[in-house]
């Protein structure tokens, strides 16, 4: 396989594993929405570089820890024959990570819109 096979197959196994999780996950597909709506506010309101990339930041990290927290849920659910009593708790602590950041990209996108509520009305 040269470079570009080997590089081009990554670019393909990364596709098949988002559009896994956008057919299977609510929760990505819910995430990345809220996503797609934020990166249009982004194009719509005159905000600074530094809003813009940290809003970006903020969003991606949600969607990675929503991916994350999948890989999680399913490598428990492939040991389920022999579940351990922690199960229950790792993927209650996978979710609880997304939930964090998904709490804190929302106050971060709050503080950044929340000049621009006036113009987001008139909309």
């Amino acid at each position: 396989m040269t470079k570009w096979q080997s590089i081009k197959a990554s670019f393909l196994h990364a596709g098949q594993g988002l559009l896994l999780a956008f057919k299977r996950e609510q929760s990505f597909r819910l995430q990345l929405i809220a996503a797609l709506l934020v990166l249009i506010l982004l194009f719509m309101l005159p905000l600074e570089r530094w809003e813009r990339s940290l809003l970006i930041l903020a969003s991606g990290a949600v969607l990675v820890l929503e991916l994350l927290n999948s890989v999680v849920e399913r490598f428990v659910d492939m040991v389920k024959p022999r579940v351990h009593e922690y199960a229950k708790e790792i993927k209650d602590l996978a979710a609880a990570a997304v939930f964090v950041m998904a709490c804190t990209a929302v106050i971060i996108a709050l503080i950044i819109f929340w000049p621009y509520m006036p113009l987001l009305t008139r909309l």
